[in-house]
């Protein structure tokens, strides 16, 4: 999937549990296919985020940290 489709949903600045909170109502809406980039700077997403995309049945292609912010990238 190419950058320009990539959806980028920006959480920082939010603490839990609004990170996940936007992360499930952006998925929900979402066809299958979908990926969004998920930026955070809540520590706890590290944990959260993989948690819901378990139980969402989401993929979590892979996650990044730089400069304190963490960056899901999960596919519908």
């Amino acid at each position: 999937m190419s950058e320009e489709s990539v959806i980028t949903l920006n959480l920082v600045g939010f603490m839990c549990p609004i990170p996940v909170h936007e992360t499930r109502r952006a998925f929900q809406s979402a066809t299958s296919g979908t990926e969004i980039f998920v930026l955070c700077d809540d520590p706890e997403t590290l944990h959260d985020i993989p948690a819901l995309c378990n139980r969402m049945g989401l993929q979590l292609l892979g996650v990044e940290e730089e400069a304190g912010e963490y960056g899901f990238r999960i596919r519908k």
